[in-house]
């Protein structure tokens, strides 16, 4: 092999490990997504330790969890740092305003798991920020995504 196809290999190598670090394809299970994101949707998840407000998150559920709970959660983030808790909130929530290094979510269903049960979400549990649906996990892509 001559050297420059060596570092090409080389270079290839490292671009496909930066990428599978920087991204990751999750597969949605469940309802609290819905009409946005369906059961066996696959999304492209940016990792990140941020989210802007509206943006589609995925974090680690709150508390030890049970054995067969899903290892990590979509919702929407509907606040971040500074803003007003809204208040559908205000029963699990018990600040005003959401601190720094949190989130406010809901799931786009109004019968989501999400933080008007279990509080805010600590920016350290987010794995990231969905990019965009790829398809169900058949790989049908869907014609259109309600936002």
């Amino acid at each position: 092999m001559t050297p420059w196809i060596a570092a090409l290999v080389a270079l290839l190598a490292a671009a496909a490990l930066w990428y599978r670090w920087r991204y990751r394809v999750i597969t949605v299970s469940g309802e609290s997504m819905e009409p946005t994101y369906v059961d066996g949707d696959r999304l492209l998840v940016r990792r990140s330790r941020t989210a802007g407000r509206g943006a589609a998150v995925v974090f680690a559920p709150p508390g030890p969890g049970l054995p067969g709970d899903p290892p990590w959660l979509v919702k929407r983030a509907t606040a971040t740092a500074g803003d007003r808790v809204p208040e559908e909130m205000t029963g699990a929530v018990r600040v005003p305003v959401v601190p720094a290094g949190y989130l406010a979510v809901l799931g786009d269903n109004p019968r989501s798991l999400d933080s008007r049960r279990f509080g805010l979400v600590p920016e350290s549990a987010l794995l990231g920020v969905v990019v965009r649906r790829l398809g169900d996990e058949r790989g049908t892509p869907h014609a259109a995504i309600a936002a």
